[in-house]
């Protein structure tokens, strides 16, 4: 009886595995509501380009943060924890891509998204969703990384990313990650941040409008937090104000394309 077939792990998904190592600190509590979508998908309708949700999420929640910035804050440290407010907000999004021929999910931080427009967004999101990683500057950095040895690989990730100076550019202040595109309902995650968006798919389904039973478009939206960050209920008071601002989405005056 012949044993299983063994392999080394991919170089392509070492960064992975580096960052899974990095987050076993954190203490995520997980929370999750439903967007009626009906305002936002009208807004969508009417664009003269199409945006994506991922696009209205970043927006929506950057703004939201900028008034929760213990929220949009980063802990670091167990004997001496310390708490770093970086000056902006920078959203961190999840990029399913393939590198050197293999798939695998990178990262791109949008930098100050809250003083972004729905424009300026979804061109940063569209460079990183169809840019080629194997030559892209912005991963140069990673590829070096899956070249080294894994002990020096580990050591190289931690010290680039655990000093809370510029901890903000590699990781972002918070995350949106999105599996929208596949019939995925909701889903949580824990992207490195205090706070971490999961979008699901946006589909038809019944929603009480007074009294009465109507089909409109909604979706899942999952919160994951850190709770050595911030409690239950100022989450909470997140999760709530971004699904107030998708539900009643409309793009601020001089928010567009900035050309």
């Amino acid at each position: 009886m012949t044993g299983p077939s063994v392999a080394p792990l991919p170089r392509e998904r070492r960064h992975t595995l580096y960052f899974l190592d990095e987050v076993r600190a954190f203490a995520p509590v997980f929370l999750d509501t439903e967007v009626e979508m009906t305002e936002l998908a009208a807004h969508r309708e009417s664009a003269d380009r199409r945006y994506s949700t991922v696009t209205y999420a970043v927006h929506t929640a950057a703004r939201v943060l900028a008034r929760h910035p213990d929220a949009n804050a980063a802990l670091r440290g167990r004997t001496r924890p310390r708490i770093a407010r970086p000056p902006g907000v920078h959203a961190k999004i999840t990029l399913d891509k393939t590198l050197n021929g293999r798939r695998v999910v990178l990262s791109a931080v949008l930098r100050d998204a809250d003083k972004a427009g729905l424009e300026e967004l979804q061109r940063q999101v569209e460079r990183y969703r169809d840019g080629d990683p194997d030559v892209m500057e912005e991963f140069a950095g990673l590829r070096t990384l899956h070249r080294l040895p894994v002990p020096l690989g580990r050591a190289a990730f931690r010290r680039v990313v655990r000093p809370l100076r510029g901890r903000a550019d590699r990781f972002g202040t918070f995350a949106v990650t999105s599996l929208g595109h596949r019939p995925v309902d909701g889903f949580h995650s824990v992207g490195g941040t205090t706070v971490t968006l999961g979008l699901g798919r946006v589909v038809d389904r019944p929603v009480a409008r007074s009294g009465r039973v109507v089909v409109a478009p909604t979706m899942r939206l999952s919160l994951a937090f850190d709770h050595r960050v911030i409690d239950g209920a100022e989450a909470a008071d997140v999760l709530a104000e971004i699904k107030e601002g998708l539900e009643s989405f409309k793009e601020p005056p001089g928010d567009g394309d900035p050309r």
